[in-house]
């Protein structure tokens, strides 16, 4: 069991949420604004996408990246910022043309998904470790494509969460390791619930635990209903938990949650079971991550 928890806070992704929930944030001052909540909530990491800011879809805008950066970083709270580098996968095939994507398509290569993590150098980013049935589309991520994009993402110093959806994800994850891409412990995220990747369930989650190295620190997260169940089940079972509204749109039932509220019944639910969140300070030093505020790697355990 781990008593002392990095919680991670998803603030908003990249799905139709929006006119589900009034709360997920769309334009760039609503996403740090929310990061802020989360870190004054007691989240330990804010996870971030962006999201164009009349539509609410899903954007890849540099310019809104550097915003949500900049805000949070000027505001009076400390939380560690990761970056997705997985948009830019979404694949749906034409009616049609099945060769060519149809509407709904949105793919990337390695280097535009890198752009933001390269430029702005926040302490983790996000690796999506191979493609996938999400839904009913398919989420591309080739073999060489994870290659390419581990090496951008090690030589700009970020560190890489490696985010599963499948126990070959979490296969892959540890050849990329094998192969020299992937520094220091690696930090994987199981991620759980998601159709039709691995089931959110004790059963799969420890699964997938026990495929990882043995340097490796891990976390996980269920979607939906799942979310706070995960939660418990990760910290039992050693690792470290996520919540927000990229992930989970309701506090309970029936009632529309804000990333605050869920950062704050994940803490009272850590709590419940004998553990802490860790700060921010802390998970820089557990992780080994880079100090934004010298630049300079911090070490050792907290």
């Amino acid at each position: 069991m781990n008593r002392n928890v990095i919680l991670t806070c998803a603030v908003t992704g990249a799905g139709d949420t929006t006119g589900k929930n009034p709360n997920v944030p769309v334009t760039p001052q609503q996403i740090a604004d929310n990061c802020i909540e989360a870190a004054r909530a007691g989240a330990s990491i804010a996870h971030i996408h962006v999201r164009d800011p009349e539509t609410g879809s899903i954007s890849h805008s540099l310019d809104h990246f550097r915003e949500v950066m900049e805000r949070v970083r000027e505001a009076d709270v400390d939380i560690v910022m990761n970056i997705t580098a997985g948009g830019g996968g979404d694949w749906i095939p034409d009616v049609e043309d099945p060769t060519r994507g149809g509407p709904g398509t949105d793919i990337q290569t390695p280097a535009q998904r890198h752009e933001p993590v390269g430029e702005l150098l926040p302490e983790l980013c996000t690796l999506d470790c191979g493609s996938l049935n999400f839904g009913d589309m398919v989420y591309i991520n080739t073999a060489d494509w994870l290659r390419e994009h581990a090496r951008l993402v090690q030589a700009a110093g970020v560190k890489p969460e490696l985010e599963c959806f499948d126990l070959g994800h979490v296969w892959f994850a540890r050849q990329l390791q094998q192969e020299g891409l992937i520094d220091g412990d690696p930090l994987y995220q199981l991620c759980l619930g998601i159709p039709w990747g691995a089931e959110a369930d004790p059963e799969t989650m420890l699964a997938m635990r026990n495929k990882l190295p043995e340097n490796a620190n891990w976390a996980a997260f269920g979607i939906g209903r799942h979310q706070m169940p995960m939660v418990a089940q990760a910290m039992m079972l050693g690792g470290h938990a996520r919540v927000g509204l990229e992930d989970n749109l309701y506090l309970e039932k029936g009632v529309l949650a804000t990333n605050g509220g869920l950062v704050e019944k994940a803490g009272n639910l850590i709590e419940t079971l004998g553990g802490r969140v860790m700060t921010p300070a802390e998970t820089r030093a557990h992780l080994k991550l880079r100090d934004p505020s010298t630049g300079k790697v911090v070490g050792g355990e907290a």
